[in-house]
Formats: C-alpha cells, structure tokens, sequence
C-alpha cells in the first residue's frame, strides 16, 4: 500500500531517496526546496516488513487563470522500474493527490534509458502517455544526457579515458595557473556575473542569483559550487555540481568571454568527475545535450566538448504524462505554447532594450 507525506514528515522518504540507487538528487525533498512556489508531497510505498521499497516526490503547481494544478515528478519513481505492482502503488497515490488538489495531469520524466522495453510496457499498461521525443530541450528535463562510467575506477584510470584533446585541455589549464576552489555563498555573485555573461553569449536565460546561493543552502553537503581563477586570483568560470548516493550531477556551467583560452571548463569538469570518483559513484553525468548530434546543429559544441570526457551519448525514455483530467489537459496545454511565445517575446524585448541601452 501506498501512503502520502508532507515536508513534516520527509525524513524518512529523504534516507531512502538519497541511499537509493534509483535515486536521484531532483527527487529529494532538499531539492523541493528550491522550488518555494510548489507544493511538496512524496508517495511512499512499503514491502512486507514495512520498509519502503518505492517512493516518489511530486511538485504541485496552480496553473494560472484555471482552477487546475499540475503535478509533477522530476526523474520520478525513485523504485524497482521493472516492478509493476510498485509503479501501480505509487500511481494509485498520485491519483488521490491529484483528486486534493484537482490536478489535471501528472508529468514525470524518469532517468531511464529507452532499452527499458519491460518498463516502457508497464507505463503502458497503466495508462501513461509517452510524449513526443524533444531534440531539443523541449521538455522540462533533457531527453538526451552523456554519461561517464567510474564505477570501481582510479582517477588515473578516468583520465586516461579521455580523448588526447581533453587531457591536453586540462594540461593547459593548470600550466597556465588556473585554480578551481570550492567556494560557499561568498562566492556566488561572482559565478553569477559570469552566468550573466554567458546567458547573453549562449543566448539563454538565466536564474537570478539568489537561486543559486539558495541551492547551497537546500542541498548542503549534496551541492558543489566550483570557481576556476586566472593567475592573477580574477574568477574567470564556474560549475555547480549535484551528488546523491552513486551519481554527481553537472547541473550548470558558466565561462567568462575574455578568458577561454585559459580551458578553465576542461579542468572544472575534472574536478568535479574527482569529486564523484572520492564519493566512489557509479556515474557522473554531464546532463543534457541535443538528440541531434549533427555537426550543423547549433548545440553540437556540447556533444563535442562532452564527448571528449568519454562520456556515452544516452537516450531517456522521456516524458511521460497520467491525465486525470482530458478536457481541461487539452485545454491547457494547447495553450501554453501559445504563452511561450509571448513570454519569448517579453524576454526578447528586454533584452534587445539592453543592448541598445549598452550601445547608447
């Protein structure tokens, strides 16, 4: 049987979450904490002898302008994937959440590949719906990530790995006299300056600072923010890094324009692969690139530099979605690429303003 938690109670669902080899560091309830906008449940399912065998944090969100919440899991269920009866558990607790808080769709995006045929078939069977693969980054979470197998490996064993290129780019930085240093809050207005300026560059958009210095908090001990310096002591790149049991997680990166010949983010990785190997993870994930790994694509530069850590090219399932509502889903997410658009534009606006207020 299932049952349902609140943050009042998340102690025990957050022990096995983060102990768990189906974990992952988006499922815990520190990371719900980073979303103070959403409400935070978790689904607990137990075996015979009481101990949970299956759990999943949902994030519940009011849809604006309706009556209807969203909830949704990131890389949910933390459980046996092949186990039916624990998936049909932990749907049977979203479906009760989902009646509380007139939820019109359950959207989770579990990390599991789509060799996963038997688990595929039991999402299936259940009545999930498997959306649209998303080249892209259209979904809320990357489809496509590349992972660097370090289970039972030494670093010399990890670094002999890597393409000659890459050695030689991590060479480079440390002759050149870049430092990385593991920095607390202080630390953060400089990685988001450079953040700002990547953003602008990369074109994409950016959290505020205050999210970042909130993710040290929430995540403590799980959560890494690395700063690469120059010679001269200047910050010139950053990563933030996301560990949980078997897994670190590159959850974002930022460079400065004037200083990539320095190949700061060549040795940033590096140190946080280390950091993975000395908590003696299975993984390290580089998290997302696109599916479409031609060499005219725009994003192809992050499968290239990725790549060349030796890390696999993976494929998710993707996103699944459980309606409870059909009218109201239809509804609803109809319209919000319509809002997409108009928020781009919003975006585009003020960012075209801020280039001719730079030029002026």
């Amino acid at each position: 049987m299932y049952e349902i938690i609140g943050p009042e109670n998340h102690e025990e669902f957050e022990e096995f979450v983060t102990h768990s080899p189906y974990g992952d560091v988006l499922q815990t309830y520190a990371w719900s904490k980073q979303k103070p906008y959403w409400t935070f449940r978790a689904i607990l399912v137990r075996d015979e002898s009481g101990s949970i065998c299956g759990a999943m944090s949902v994030l519940i969100r009011k849809i604006p302008g309706t009556p209807y919440s969203l909830m949704y899991a990131a890389r949910g269920p933390a459980c046996d994937i092949n186990n039916k009866e624990v998936l049909a558990e932990i749907l049977a607790g979203a479906k009760e959440l989902a009646k509380k808080f007139r939820c019109y769709c359950l959207k989770l995006d579990p990390g599991v590949t789509f060799k996963e045929t038997t688990f595929m078939k039991h999402m299936k069977d259940l009545g999930f719906i498997l959306a649209p693969k998303a080249l892209n980054f259209e979904n809320i979470q990357p489809q496509y990530v590349m992972v660097l197998d370090i289970e039972g490996k030494t670093e010399d064993e990890v670094m002999a790995s890597f393409k000659p290129k890459t050695r030689y780019n991590i060479r480079v930085a440390k002759k050149k006299n870049v430092t990385v240093k593991v920095c607390g809050k202080e630390a953060v207005p400089d990685f988001y300056k450079i953040m700002v300026e990547t953003g602008e560059r990369d074109e994409f958009m950016i959290r505020p600072a205050q999210y970042f210095a909130d993710m040290l908090d929430n995540l403590g001990d799980m959560c890494r923010l690395y700063m690469a310096y120059d010679s001269e002591g200047t910050p010139i790149a950053g990563t933030i890094a996301a560990w949980t049991y078997d897994k670190v997680w590159y959850m974002y990166g930022a460079s400065s324009n004037q200083h990539r010949n320095l190949m700061p983010n060549y040795l940033l990785q590096w140190e946080m692969i280390r950091w993975a190997i000395e908590n003696h993870c299975r993984i390290y994930d580089f998290r997302g690139i696109s599916g479409d790994r031609s060499e005219d694509n725009h994003l192809y530069g992050l499968y290239r530099f990725k790549s060349g850590f030796n890390a696999e090219f993976t494929e998710f399932v993707g996103e699944y979605r459980y309606v409870f509502r059909p009218v109201a889903y239809k509804v609803i997410e109809n319209a919000m690429p319509a809002a997409k658009k108009i928020l781009k534009k919003i975006r585009n606006r003020g960012k075209n303003k801020k280039a001719h207020d730079k030029k002026a």
